[in-house]
């Protein structure tokens, strides 16, 4: 497993390197994660479970003009050890600055505002502060209210549109909901809501999501957003903000990946909504798992999830290859538990490779003595919900990508993963992406990773 040693070093490195010459200097956000570390309550894992299922349904604009096509690298914080990752924008005229949640499971903007009582400490939006904010009317010419649901609450607030901006693009108008009630609870510390960077299909808004809209106007060099999600999951102290890697709009950062980007085209029906690819195949331990193909294993990509939710059956056969893995109740029902001295080792395919998941985002802490809480979890437990209809059966969050450099292109519309180069910390091993027979050039990089090793700091 690699560590990110000198991780702050690095991510100041990689976004200086993700910005081309003579365009806007990057802006390094935090990407911040709603869970703690491993100190912290393992029952808020559960909690997220039950976000992300109620989240894909499982329950019990005017362009700018005149703008030269960029490719710019945003820094992102990763808060509280890896569970959200945060991006800035500003809104309005002139422009106010906040933390959001980057999210490529949802497609809506929003932002909690000053008339909203409920929202806690969260740094609110001031409408009557922007010259250039408008209230989206409805026919009568009343104003349109709209109520977003996740799982841990809901969000009520108008529509309006105003000016975003994030690292030198803009869109004018943007529309996005002035959140005016939020659930408590719904975001943490000094985060004031989502941006979504899913396709149009799925916003609530029937909104153009922001990063489309760049991609319409010909703002982006290439129709891409790319991430380096940073780990600190495995540190032994990790403050509240720590450097969380890289967001590429407009193309990709070479100096994060290394090799090839395997681009798979996604399996939406219809009009894209979610990032959705199917899943290939799944080995545990270094064998192949038995696991449902087809509409059974519709995927979304989604950024904005901490965890991996998958099918009952699938999840079950997971851990049933996981020596002493045993199913968890109660307030944890849907989770698994294995013993702490096994290395659990898990590769994903979406296509012809097999891509690792690191033991450490495997592992998410002790939930009974000598017992850890696995980080793939029962997505679809106690639904009614079946397969097919292009309704996505694997949420594949933040466990998995923190471990690969992950592309998402709208046109022609495809994910695509490569490896992590050495300036991002490196993939965890290497077989799952080799082809047999192995090449002198390919056990050349496998010693490379394991030389990164020695590097680790001491836990």
């Amino acid at each position: 497993m690699v560590c990110y040693t000198l991780l702050p070093l690095l991510s100041l490195v990689a976004a200086t390197l993700a910005t081309p010459t003579n365009v806007p200097s990057p802006l390094h956000v935090p990407l911040t994660r709603r869970s703690a570390n491993r100190n912290a309550s393992i029952e808020r894992f559960a909690s997220h479970a039950e976000h992300v299922r109620n989240k894909y349904g499982f329950k019990n604009t005017t362009l700018a003009l005149g703008k030269r096509a960029q490719t710019v690298g945003v820094g992102i914080i990763d808060q509280n050890a890896d569970s959200s990752y945060i991006g800035q924008v500003t809104i309005g005229t002139p422009p106010q600055s906040f933390k959001i949640v980057l999210d490529t499971g949802s497609s809506d903007l929003w932002v909690a505002a000053t008339e909203c009582l409920s929202c806690g400490q969260t740094p609110p939006f001031d409408p009557t502060k922007s010259s250039t904010i408008q209230q989206v009317t409805g026919l009568g010419g009343q104003a349109q209210t709209i109520t977003i649901r996740y799982g841990s609450g809901r969000v009520d607030g108008i529509l309006a549109s105003d000016t975003v901006s994030m690292s030198g693009f803009t869109v004018n108008p943007q529309r996005l909901v002035v959140v005016e009630q939020m659930t408590d609870g719904l975001l943490d510390g000094d985060v004031s809501g989502i941006m979504g960077l899913a396709f149009e299909a799925l916003a609530s808004t029937q909104a153009t999501p922001f990063w489309q809209a760049l991609v319409n106007s010909n703002q982006f060099n290439s129709p891409e957003i790319s991430f380096w999600l940073a780990r600190h999951l495995d540190d032994v102290n990790p403050a509240v903000e720590e450097a969380g890697g890289v967001m590429t709009l407009g193309g990709t950062n070479s100096s994060l990946f290394s090799g090839d980007i395997e681009f798979n085209s996604l399996v939406n029906d219809g009009p894209p909504s979610f990032w959705m690819l199917e899943l290939t195949g799944v080995t545990v331990q270094g064998k192949s798992v038995s696991v449902p193909t087809g509409s059974s294993a519709l995927s979304a990509i989604d950024t904005g999830t901490t965890l991996i939710g998958g099918p009952s059956d699938a999840v079950q056969a997971i851990y049933s290859a996981v020596p002493g893995a045993q199913a968890l109740n109660g307030q944890m029902e849907g989770f698994f538990a294995f013993p702490c001295s096994t290395k659990v080792d898990i590769s994903m395919a979406f296509g012809g490779k097999l891509w690792p998941i690191s033991e450490a985002d495997m592992n998410l802490g002790t939930v009974s003595p000598g017992m850890c809480l696995g980080g793939i979890f029962d997505l679809t437990l106690g639904s009614s919900v079946g397969s097919g209809g292009g309704n996505p059966t694997w949420v594949v969050g933040d466990t998995f990508l923190k471990n690969v450099y992950s592309v998402f292109r709208a046109n022609p519309a495809a994910v695509g993963f490569a490896q992590l180069s050495d300036a991002a910390g490196g993939s965890p091993g290497m077989c799952p992406i080799l082809t047999l027979p192995f090449s002198r050039h390919e056990f050349d990089k496998l010693r490379l990773l394991r030389s990164l090793h020695l590097l680790r700091l001491p836990r």
